[in-house]
């Protein structure tokens, strides 16, 4: 069992950065792939960027590539999420979600943990 609390979000200007938290409890942390989703009004949850358990790989929207990286640091119990040249279609809730096994996936219904999000909006 894995608890994730995002934090970080907050209104930035078209060009600015944010840096997103999420902090998860239980001792099996490390164990579990994280990834980062985000929903946009009147539109579906889509995939932003995911990581696996050791941090060696990562996998991204081509939306964010070049501009956003997903970390992770397995002894704060914490991923992270590096927005950078935000634009306004960045704007949305953004999730952490976490699964214990596989492979990176893209896929939402793949993961079993989810936070409860942390809204990022961008002005143009």
């Amino acid at each position: 069992q894995v608890q994730l609390v995002e934090s970080g979000g907050g209104l930035v200007q078209t060009g600015g950065s944010l840096r997103l938290s999420c902090a998860a409890s239980g001792r099996t942390f490390s164990s579990y792939y994280m990834a980062w989703f985000r929903l946009a009004p009147g539109t579906q949850r889509e995939f932003v960027a995911a990581i696996t358990w050791t941090g060696g790989n990562t996998y991204y929207a081509d939306s964010v590539k070049g501009r956003f990286t997903i970390s992770r640091d397995n002894a704060k119990n914490t991923v992270y999420l590096q927005m950078n040249n935000l634009k306004p279609e960045d704007t949305a809730v953004y999730y952490c979600a976490a699964k214990y096994s596989g492979y990176l996936d893209k896929r939402d219904s793949a993961y079993g943990y989810w936070g409860q999000g942390t809204q990022v909006t961008v002005s143009s």
